[in-house]
């Protein structure tokens, strides 16, 4: 029997769903949520149309052992909800400093997953950071209200490359200093 092996990543309990590492078999709901150009134009990465392959190329990425981030699902399995509800993301940047990214799918907008996802990561910190950076699209304003729930404060403006978008789009910026 074969069984995958998953890199050392903690597993972070949220109230209504787990947040633990990817696996290959996420590719099939990441795929069908992503494919969704309302996703896929709320982030700097996702193309639309989304290519075929792409979502089991991200699970890859994610799974490997020398990677610079870390990737969790947000799973509801316990709870009877979907086995993939989104994703929370934090990569590392310079020393003591990550840059968080989450998404979720459409179908679970506007339940608070996206904040108590980003609430969990925060609070159980698993990089050591010093500093959190986030940044949104200008568009989105639901995504910075999830950052500003989560203690984050506005730093300015900026500006993003979006593969789907296949342009710059302005941004807002933010941090949150940790303890």
């Amino acid at each position: 029997m074969f069984q995958e092996i998953i890199s050392a990543q903690p597993v972070i309990e949220a109230d209504r769903f787990t947040l633990r590492p990817l696996r290959k078999s996420d590719a099939g709901l990441i795929s069908m949520y992503t494919s969704d150009p309302r996703v896929a134009l709320g982030t700097r990465a996702i193309p639309h149309p989304l290519p075929p392959g792409a979502a089991e190329a991200f699970v890859a990425r994610a799974m490997a052992e020398k990677r610079t981030e870390d990737v969790w699902v947000l799973d509801g399995s316990a709870q009877e909800l979907a086995e993939v509800l989104g994703v929370v993301s934090l990569t590392r940047l310079e020393d003591g400093q990550s840059e968080v990214g989450f998404w979720v799918g459409p179908g679970f907008w506007n339940t608070g997953f996206a904040s108590e996802a980003v609430a969990a990561l925060i609070a159980a910190n698993p990089h050591k950071a010093r500093t959190l950076f986030a940044e949104v699209f200008q568009d989105n304003p639901g995504s910075a209200r999830v950052l500003s729930h989560c203690g984050f404060d506005y730093l300015g403006d900026a500006e993003s490359y979006s593969v789907a978008r296949g342009a710059r789009v302005p941004t807002w910026t933010y941090v949150k200093k940790m303890a």
